[in-house]
């Protein structure tokens, strides 16, 4: 007889998925040794190309390593949301919106670098890195995060994934230094966790129906 699994409930799972939300906002409070190592378990477990493991985990808890983190991270959405400006493509994004105080407010946000600037705040940064070696190492190490995120949240946690840092070689060279990663790796991302101050909204999603096609590109599923 096959080995019963203890499986949870579908309604359970789907709420693991709902109630993951991007949290920027910690309490001092730190992240107990045993809640990190279930979330670094979470990411061994992930799937990967013929089982490649590329995966590597750094868990920073220093808090002036993360506040150098954080530096990093603000530095580099401070360029690519500047550049985004200059080149209008930040004006497009929010065209829509018609409150132009609001407006002014979230372009200094994006520009300064001041959105990413949170994760020096984190009472834990799981830097996510990975064998250059791998073909498939974008996509193993995706898996990996999302299976740490989740994990957050049924710990009653809160994260947000970080590329911030991680999109410029130089940027991505200053987290190597820091973090004495040697060359054989790429830092993939940042996971900034801890004990939200409260509960995000969830964000809009686009309808299945616009999203989901049957067969071939166009034709409708439903």
């Amino acid at each position: 007889m096959a080995e019963e699994k203890d499986l949870i409930s579908k309604e359970a799972a789907w709420q693991l998925i709902y109630n993951r939300r991007s949290v920027r906002k910690f309490t001092s409070e730190p992240v107990s040794n045993e809640d990190i190592e279930m979330i670094l378990e979470a990411g061994r477990w992930a799937p990967s190309g013929e089982n490649a493991q590329p995966w590597r985990f750094i868990a920073v808890t220093d808090p002036e390593l993360n506040k150098q983190l954080g530096d990093i991270a603000g530095q580099g959405s401070g360029r690519r949301f500047t550049g985004e400006f200059i080149t209008k493509h930040l004006h497009k994004r929010f065209e829509t919106l018609e409150d132009e105080e609001k407006k002014k407010k979230a372009f200094e946000k994006l520009t300064s670098g001041n959105v990413s600037r949170f994760t020096g705040e984190a009472p834990l940064n799981i830097a996510v890195i990975g064998r250059k070696d791998v073909w498939d190492l974008p996509y193993d190490t995706s898996a990996a995060i999302e299976n740490m995120l989740l994990m957050v949240v049924g710990l009653g946690l809160g994260a947000c994934w970080v590329i911030a840092p991680c999109i410029d070689v130089r940027d991505e060279l200053k987290l190597k230094e820091l973090l004495e990663v040697p060359e054989e790796y790429k830092i993939i991302s940042l996971v900034s966790i801890g004990h939200m101050e409260k509960m995000p909204r969830p964000r809009p999603r686009l309808e299945l129906e616009e999203i989901t096609h049957g067969d071939k590109f166009g034709k409708s599923y439903y």
